[in-house]
């Protein structure tokens, strides 16, 4: 069983680590699927993702967050500057409306969190593989960064995926619409909840493609994640060639 909840800051689903394991594409190790959020801007047409592609940002953006295998505290996790392999997916929104399935059916659980500290079970048999329909996992960039909500500290192989989820625009707006920052006496719709992009100082930036692979990133572009990913009522074990 997997759970939505609203955490004061943002929209996350918790996956089981036993079911859900990231590894090839020359990451250092196997990672255990801990959990995935969301970061958006203030409806559809507000830019609310966290990375940006030539100053391009995109209406939200999706992390799969995930601990390297052999860890069993986040303390210690946190002090490997690989410690965290975070897959990175942008959403962009799209003029249709109700799709795609799975984005529908996941939102409509918003409506039940929308109180800071609000939880729900997800009863819908969802599927990873269906949330990131339509994204081609061989094209990526990768780099060594941080965690973008406090402490971000510097443990993270980022991942991030050229390829946008696209996502009727319907269904975007109802991230900014349904659900709620920490309770106040005035509670304040939960926008805008993404870290402002920072200076690359020194930090590598490569760019993965198994067509076109990069410099020096020869056969690195396969990332397996192996997964029973938000499942209840039946488990469905599913291999993805990223």
């Amino acid at each position: 069983m997997s759970e939505m909840a609203n955490t004061g800051r943002d929209v996350k689903v918790t996956l089981n680590q036993d079911q859900m394991v990231v590894q090839g594409g020359a990451l250092p190790g196997i990672y255990h699927s801990q959990h995935f959020h969301f970061h958006w801007g203030n409806g559809s047409s507000t830019p609310g993702s966290e990375h940006t592609i030539n100053s391009r940002r995109f209406s939200m953006e999706l992390h799969i967050v995930n601990i390297k295998a052999g860890y069993s505290s986040t303390v210690s996790v946190l002090k490997d500057p690989k410690g965290v392999a975070v897959l990175g997916f942008f959403v962009e929104a799209t003029r249709d409306t109700g799709k795609p399935n799975s984005w529908k059916t996941l939102t409509s659980y918003l409506a039940n969190i929308s109180k800071a500290g609000d939880s729900v079970t997800i009863t819908e048999n969802l599927t990873m593989d269906s949330l990131l329909e339509g994204v081609d996992r061989t094209k990526y960039y990768r780099y060594l960064g941080s965690l973008t909500t406090p402490p971000c500290n510097e443990a993270v192989v980022w991942t991030v995926f050229k390829d946008p989820i696209k996502v009727s625009h319907d269904l975007v707006n109802l991230f900014s619409a349904s659900v709620y920052f920490n309770k106040t006496r005035t509670p304040h719709l939960m926008t805008n909840n993404f870290r402002h992009t920072r200076p690359i100082n020194d930090r590598v930036v490569t760019s993965q493609d198994r067509r076109t692979k990069a410099s020096g990133q020869s056969n690195s572009a396969d990332i397996n994640v192996y997964s029973i990913c938000v499942c209840t009522a039946m488990l469905l074990c599913v291999i993805f060639w990223f």
